[in-house]
């Protein structure tokens, strides 16, 4: 179940990063850079702190077909995802619900506390789209007002409550990260942002 939800994770924000980079008319050369920094960004540098080294993706070449596997597809039917902002917006949702599960299951392994797992799931699902925002001259979604990183953080916080409720481990997976999305859904519906200091 960790070993899907990692990879689902993996497609759903290389699909992201394809889609930003056709949006910005790069060539497929970029488009493929900016499908693998947006998809194993988050991963890389969160097994790079906990010292996970070589990082999860350099071996298991799994990671790396699923993302130029997702690259392909998403350019072949770009027409029919290619509804950009919604699209775009989907696949980020789903790729930090997931992500942020991956990170916090990670820091659990690694028998760290609760609080730094949390941080480490909350890396795990950002940092990836940080490093795609950069590379793609955008202000990263993080920085800005939107709930995004807090999500990740609610969603983190909801894995270790939910643990303490008499139910199977997969399923803490999948509500934790449902939580993550669903916040990050409401939040976007309901204009809810975290205040700025002007």
């Amino acid at each position: 179940m960790f070993y899907t939800i990692d990879l689902l994770g993996t497609i759903a924000f290389a699909i992201s990063g394809v889609l930003v980079a056709m949006h910005k008319k790069m060539d497929l050369f970029g488009i493929l850079i900016i499908a693998f920094v947006t998809a194993i960004g988050g991963g890389t540098i969160r097994d790079v702190i906990i010292g996970n080294t070589p990082v999860g993706w350099m071996q298991d070449m799994n990671y790396t077909y699923a993302i130029i596997g997702s690259a392909i597809f998403a350019i072949i039917f770009r027409k029919n995802i290619n509804y950009l902002r919604t699209s775009l917006f989907l696949f980020d949702t789903i790729g930090i619900g997931l992500y942020t599960v991956v990170g916090v299951e990670k820091g659990i392994s690694a028998g760290l506390h609760p609080i730094i797992c949390i941080a480490l799931g909350t890396i795990s699902a950002c940092f990836g789209g940080v490093i795609r925002d950069i590379l793609c001259n955008e202000i990263p979604v993080i920085f800005r007002k939107e709930i995004y990183a807090t999500a990740c953080i609610v969603g983190g916080a909801g894995y270790f409550l939910i643990e303490m409720l008499p139910i199977e481990g997969d399923f803490v997976f999948m509500f934790a990260g449902l939580v993550v999305i669903l916040v990050r859904l409401l939040a976007v519906k309901f204009k809810i942002s975290l205040p700025s200091v002007y």
